[in-house]
């Protein structure tokens, strides 16, 4: 008699060698939250956009108080100063309300993953809770920087922050999806790996680059803001030179790849990179050529964050994560 495939649990995660040998992938988030964890990451790309959108618009100051847009209210009031800016930065302060809900949500999902089904994941959980920290920071950071009249450093501070809570989203998205938690077995020789982190420092170096160009340059959010008092030539010359070393390191990188013969995830992850950097680079260099104009910064901040998103996800692809699977049953 012909036997039956067993049958999965709804939303449980089956890979392909586990659906083989008629056994589910152990610590494999269900999909449904994996989607959950996914649209965390997306937000809060989403919330870099537009708050850059706010900053290119001069709509900083659009509501001058916080938490309240004007005193006495929290939403904009037909008599306030501010004409339509008011509503691009109310806008950007609603959409932080989108930002907390899904980041409940990721908690709630993982605790009920957690307590339906047994797992225990501790960095998942921990993860889990990043995109809610991370939003109520931003919160009270940007309260800040409105008090502060959006001093550059307040500004730049914003978006490093971001910057920090979109790796944590990517490592959460990577980690779900693998059967346990790091460390892991490395697939690739020291060599890459070293070479993965250096990507990330640099690329890192290269976002705080940014933030020092955009301080110096014409978008400061607001008329009245003050700049930083250097050359916005040079310091933009400089970020260009960080740039292009960041393409010869991931040449390199894709060379030990194929040299190491690692996973074909690896590689294409690399090649993701490469496309992501060299679009970023043509933007930077167009956004320098033409005056800064307001939709190619915008343009550039989503490069920004799609190459830093593109190195995380090269750099976990290089170990391996709960790879073996039980032995199958009779």
């Amino acid at each position: 008699m012909r036997r039956r495939a067993p049958a999965y649990p709804r939303g449980v995660a089956v890979d392909t060698a586990s659906r083989a040998i008629g056994v589910p992938a152990l610590g494999v988030a269900p999909r449904w939250l994996q989607r959950i964890f996914w649209a965390n990451l997306i937000a809060q790309i989403g919330i870099v956009i537009t708050g850059g959108i706010v900053r290119v618009t001069g709509s900083g100051l659009g509501c001058p108080t916080w938490p309240e847009c004007v005193d006495g209210s929290i939403t904009p009031t037909d008599d306030q100063a501010e004409t339509w800016t008011k509503y691009v930065e109310f806008g950007n302060r609603t959409l932080t309300g989108v930002l907390m809900l899904l980041a409940v949500a990721a908690i709630i999902g993982a605790w009920l993953w957690r307590r339906r089904q047994g797992v225990r994941r501790p960095w998942v959980m921990a993860l889990a809770a990043a995109p809610l920290v991370g939003t109520i920071a931003q919160a009270l950071l940007g309260g800040v920087t409105v008090l502060v009249d959006l001093h550059p450093m307040a500004v730049a501070s914003h978006l490093l922050l971001s910057m920090v809570v979109i790796a944590a989203c990517v490592a959460l998205v990577q980690f779900a999806s693998e059967e346990s938690d790091p460390p892991g077995e490395p697939i690739t020789r020291t060599a890459t790996r070293y070479l993965g982190n250096g990507l990330i420092g640099l690329t890192a170096v290269i976002i705080v680059m940014g933030t020092v160009v955009t301080g110096s340059g014409p978008h400061a959010g607001d008329a009245r803001t003050e700049r930083l008092d250097l050359d916005p030539r040079l310091v933009s010359w400089l970020h260009a030179d960080a740039v292009l070393l960041f393409i010869g390191l991931l040449i390199g990188m894709i060379a030990l790849l194929y040299v190491d013969a690692s996973s074909p995830v690896a590689r294409r992850r690399a090649w993701w990179v490469v496309g992501f950097a060299v679009l970023q680079a043509g933007i930077g260099y167009l956004q320098y050529f033409t005056g800064l104009p307001w939709v190619l910064v915008t343009a550039h901040l989503l490069g920004a964050s799609l190459v830093w998103v593109g190195v995380w996800r090269l750099r976990l692809s290089l170990t391996r994560r709960g790879s073996r699977l039980p032995a199958p049953q009779a």
